[in-house]
């Protein structure tokens, strides 16, 4: 099913679902890798978009940081390295066809709207407002405009809304805000549709119809010829034996989805989380399915290798720059068991979520140090079937076969 709604291109401030309350639809969840995605490039090579991956999980990382997100100039290029997966959408009337980075570490829903003297570089056309019946802007005036950071006047005497946000890893967005129509479940543009918790994301402003519930279950990297599927309200909802749930933690910013980590065990070595600059207690780490790789803060991570190391009967070998714990694998092999301990909730990894494959014989610890930095990556969220509800606060986790779901 399509779930039509009236939105604000960069936030929604009103919205008209077509369907009844406690709707329940899915929509195709495409890595950005896929053959599916116009990302794919068929002249890379698995490890090739691995290592693209890594880089811009290294390049995100630093939005997390406080005080990343300013108004400055940036570089425009750097706008399509913000997420993973992918969304089919439709925008205006009659509908225009994006394909949009879904991205929980971000609450705008963005594309680059003709015309436009900074975009980077797209091969599908750009969106037109001006052959949208439906379009309109959004006055300086109203509530919406002031809850967008970097929301402003566009001049004295204009009183459109404008906005422009640049992020630590110097990707930014400026423009227009404008309402028009938006359709979920449609094929060819760029763009990002922010699923993060503040107020203009897709998910608060979609309301009561989806009851602040989506979930979302992430295929492998190698299995580039499937996609899965981002459910929403009724549909969201993790049932059954296995599921685990830890509450959702509120705290600023609230475009983040913070969890509270208490220890990670490998095999039966249990090792305490003291904490990240997020917070020493409750919210203390980022779970976000945009960045690749776990990040973790230097000390903790440190403790993290040597667990490993001490516990996995391998050959240590030299991976890519960035990497600190690889090993020689020509034959696939099965690391320790990696548990990651939330709050009321034990997380069991297996190998697919703690090591990658970088070349024909290296795989490396698909985990990082970082400058107190604590967020977990789409990697270590692969084949679970991921639940928010936003409203209960809680986030769940059930080991799926993602391809299946």
């Amino acid at each position: 099913m399509t779930a039509a709604i009236v939105f604000p291109i960069v936030s929604l401030s009103t919205l008209c679902l077509t369907d009844a309350q406690n709707v329940g639809f899915s929509v195709e969840l495409i890595h950005r890798d896929s053959i599916k995605s116009p990302f794919y490039n068929p002249f890379e090579t698995t490890f090739d978009r691995v290592t693209n991956a890594f880089r811009r999980s290294f390049s995100r990382v630093h939005r997390f940081y406080p005080n990343s997100i300013t108004t400055t100039e940036a570089n425009p290029d750097n706008i399509v390295n913000t997420g993973e997966y992918l969304m089919n959408i439709s925008l205006g009337t009659p509908s225009f066809s994006v394909v949009a980075l879904a991205d929980t570490g971000s609450d705008l829903i963005w594309t680059q709207c003709w015309p436009c003297s900074q975009c980077f570089k797209q091969d599908a056309p750009l969106f037109e407002p001006t052959k949208s019946s439906t379009y309109r802007k959004m006055s300086c005036s109203s509530n919406s405009c002031e809850n967008i950071q970097g929301g402003t006047c566009a001049s004295p005497t204009d009183t459109s809304c404008i906005y422009s946000v640049t992020c630590g890893d110097n990707s930014f967005s400026k423009g227009d805000i404008a309402y028009d129509t938006l359709t979920l479940g449609s094929t060819t543009a760029s763009g990002i549709i922010g699923l993060g918790g503040g107020e203009i994301s897709l998910i608060n402003q979609l309301g009561s119809p989806i009851n602040g519930k989506f979930s979302y279950c992430l295929l492998p990297m190698t299995q580039i010829g499937k996609s899965s599927k981002m459910n929403f309200g009724s549909k969201a909802i993790v049932p059954g034996p296995g599921t685990v749930s830890t509450p959702l933690i509120e705290k600023s910013p609230a475009t983040f989805y913070f969890l509270t980590l208490k220890a990670i065990s490998v095999g039966t070595q249990r090792i305490e989380f003291k904490g990240s600059s997020f917070g020493t207690d409750e919210g203390n780490i980022v779970i976000d399915s945009g960045t690749t790789l776990t990040f973790l803060p230097s000390d903790f991570y440190s403790q993290l290798e040597s667990a490993m190391d001490s516990q996995f009967n391998g050959i240590r070998a030299q991976g890519p720059q960035g990497f600190n714990l690889c090993y020689v694998a020509i034959h696939e092999f099965e690391a320790p068991e990696v548990t990651v301990h939330f709050a009321n909730a034990d997380v069991k990894l297996k190998t697919l979520n703690t090591f990658v494959k970088v070349d024909d014989s290296t795989a490396c610890f698909a985990f990082s140090p970082a400058q107190n930095i604590a967020i977990y990556g789409n990697l270590a969220q692969m084949n679970f079937l991921i639940g928010y509800d936003t409203k209960s606060r809680m986030v769940s986790f059930k080991p799926t076969d993602c391809s299946k779901n």
